[in-house]
Order: C-alpha cells, then structure tokens, then sequence
C-alpha cells in the first residue's frame, strides 16, 4: 500500500513539472519571437502559455506585459494602451505594473496617449 501511494505521488509530481515546463517553455519562446520582431508568433505563444497557465494567476502581469510590448511595436497604440491600464488596474503593486506604467508615460511623451482623454472599453 505504502509504495502505491508513493509511485501515485510521484507521478503526480512528474505530471506537475511537464505543466509547469510547458508553460515556462511556451514563455521562453515568447521571448525569442519578441526578441526576433515576430509579434505573431509572440501572440500566439503568449496564448498557449495563457492556457497552460490558468492556476498560476501570478504569470498573468508578465504575459500581458509582453503582449503590450508587441501591439506597440506593432504601432496598436491604443490596444498596448488598453493592456498597460489593464495591468495597472488589476496588479497594481506587480512589478510588471510599473514597467506598464513607464511604458503608458512613453506613449504619452510620443503623442500616442493622453491619459486626460482615455478611450474605454465600448458596452455593446
């Protein structure tokens, strides 16, 4: 009984770090695209991670930091905006919550922002 019980923990524990090295490893490769100035591709890992994720909410701040990035390299000011606000609103002390900040005071020295005069999400 005594080694059914552990060989059933230890399975759980490999299964545990396959999750958990899925998504690291669909975050490395956000990186990468990110680093090689292919947004799509970002996006798109960035979304597996995002799936592989779901029960490490603390992940979140960091892929939408990201996604911000790329939709301003894109030149989608105003959605990079939207996911800066969205950062800050929802993970205010986050560390990623004050790259976002800097960022929202970049695009505002740019011209691509005015926090006077945000654009909020349309009710339908």
């Amino acid at each position: 009984m005594t080694n059914q019980l552990s060989f059933l923990l230890a399975g759980l524990l490999v299964l545990t770090g396959c999750s958990s090295t899925a998504y690291s490893k669909h975050l490395s490769k956000a990186y990468n695209a990110y680093d090689d100035g292919d947004c799509a591709e970002v996006i798109s890992q960035l979304s597996q991670t995002e799936r592989l994720s779901r029960s490490r909410p603390y992940l979140q701040p960091e892929i939408s930091l990201l996604r911000g990035q790329c939709l301003e390299r894109e030149g989608l000011y105003l959605d990079a905006a939207q996911t800066y606000r969205y950062l800050l609103d929802h993970y205010p002390h986050n560390e990623y919550a004050y790259r976002a900040g800097a960022r929202l005071e970049t695009l505002h020295q740019l011209g691509h922002y005015d926090p006077a005069n945000p654009l909020p999400p349309q009710a339908n």
